[in-house]
């Protein structure tokens, strides 16, 4: 329980913090202000599919996060996010006696005023069910009403936020999920290891049926600072959408140190338009890969379309009277790429390969004899198609000799 000083302190840290990141001065995508110079996200489009950037699980003080709603859409502008859902948890709310809000959109409501008028940054409505193991948290993202989702229980005096959060769980988590699967909503099982005390993901009864039965679509394979190997098993075994989360509830610039090369986990949702319609059609499909720290996590088809788009290899040329085949790679993601050599031919280096983001990289091949044609093929180290499975990129190229 908060003491009157204590609550006078939180408010005050509020309020400085809500100064932090001024909204109406950051443009979507622009890195002409300074502040997000070198920030953005930036992955290239597929030959199918536009890529964007999405953080589908975040905080503001309308649960329990720190900031005020807009600050969370002046970190999305910064960090290039093309969309963001500030999803409150619909039960927990420890900032109630602070910030008394009978209505649970109110966080969405305040988020979308606060996105600049020049900004197409897209602004989803959704809500954080939230109970204990072994239903643990789920995400309805794309709902349309988050009071439907909820039965707000009695406020105890003097408050107790734990107190409350047992008068709002009268109703079933089931209830809950299905109200919002009555609203067409996409459901994503949160740091689902959190549940166990092993910190390893197990599916239980509910999640099977629920992903079973079409109520229950995606599941979180990276939330913050941890991904979950199990999680993402268990994503390939019933079928459920790969989702890759910030949960931020402090700062960006806190958590994730932006400013220092850090980036927060968010999905890359393939998508045939930018809307939030086809976002929505994209998580149902399953079309979406995580990026987690550096590490890229996918489905075959999704991973290996981004990765041939972030990877593009240039045309060959053998140095002057020598058998070393000179080759450049560029790297059109920000992703560091790390790549394992399967070529069969010996480099100049190592075997292990790094094309940093957004940068070229030359490799010097020693093909022994001058060839006309060269197959390359690379293990993507820093990429997973399964749990233990990297991705291969393979390139043919003809050799150009006519500059010698």
């Amino acid at each position: 329980m908060w003491s009157a000083g204590d609550r006078t302190l939180r408010s005050f840290l509020m309020v400085a913090t809500a100064m932090l990141v001024p909204v109406t001065s950051l443009g979507h995508g622009s890195a002409s202000s300074g502040e997000s110079e070198g920030r953005a996200i930036e992955f290239p489009d597929t030959g199918q599919y536009h890529t964007l950037v999405v953080d589908l699980h975040t905080h503001s003080v309308f649960s329990d996060g720190h900031v005020w709603p807009g600050i969370r859409i002046g970190e999305a502008l910064r960090d290039g996010l093309d969309a963001i859902a500030i999803t409150e948890h619909l039960e927990w709310q420890p900032h109630l006696e602070d910030i008394p809000h009978p209505d649970r959109n109110r966080s969405y409501n305040i988020a979308v005023a606060s996105r600049p008028d020049d900004s197409d940054l897209i602004v989803i409505a959704g809500s954080e069910i939230t109970r204990r193991a072994p239903h643990g948290h789920i995400n309805a993202v794309f709902i349309r009403d988050a009071n439907a989702l909820v039965v707000a229980g009695a406020v105890p005096e003097p408050f107790d936020a734990r107190e409350y959060y047992v008068n709002s769980t009268s109703t079933s988590a089931q209830q809950a999920l299905d109200a919002a699967n009555e609203q067409g909503a996409f459901t994503f099982w949160n740091h689902s290891w959190s549940d166990f005390t092993s910190g390893k993901t197990e599916i239980t009864a509910f999640h099977s049926a629920n992903a079973a039965n079409g109520k229950l679509h995606g599941i979180e394979v990276a939330n913050g600072r941890t991904y979950s190997a199990e999680s993402f098993q268990i994503a390939l075994d019933h079928n459920l959408t790969l989702i890759g989360v910030s949960d931020v509830h402090n700062l960006i610039d806190w958590d994730y140190k932006p400013h220092e090369g850090g980036h927060r986990p968010v999905n890359l949702v393939f998508v045939r338009e930018r809307s939030a319609n086809a976002i929505r059609d994209a998580l149902f499909a399953r079309r979406t890969v995580v990026w987690y720290k550096n590490l890229l996590i996918g489905r075959p088809r999704e991973l290996l379309a981004l990765l041939k788009a972030s990877l593009t290899v240039g045309s060959g040329s053998y140095r002057p009277g020598t058998e070393v085949l000179q080759v450049t790679l560029t790297n059109h993601s920000d992703a560091n790429l790390m790549l394992g050599n399967l070529s069969g031919f010996t480099l100049g280096e190592h075997d292990i390969i790094e094309v940093p983001a957004h940068q070229e990289k030359t490799l010097y091949l020693r093909t022994v004899t001058r060839l006309a044609n060269v197959e390359l093929s690379f293990e993507v180290l820093n990429a997973l198609t399964t749990p233990d499975t990297h991705p291969i990129l393979e390139y043919s190229l003809e050799i150009d000799d006519s500059a010698e």
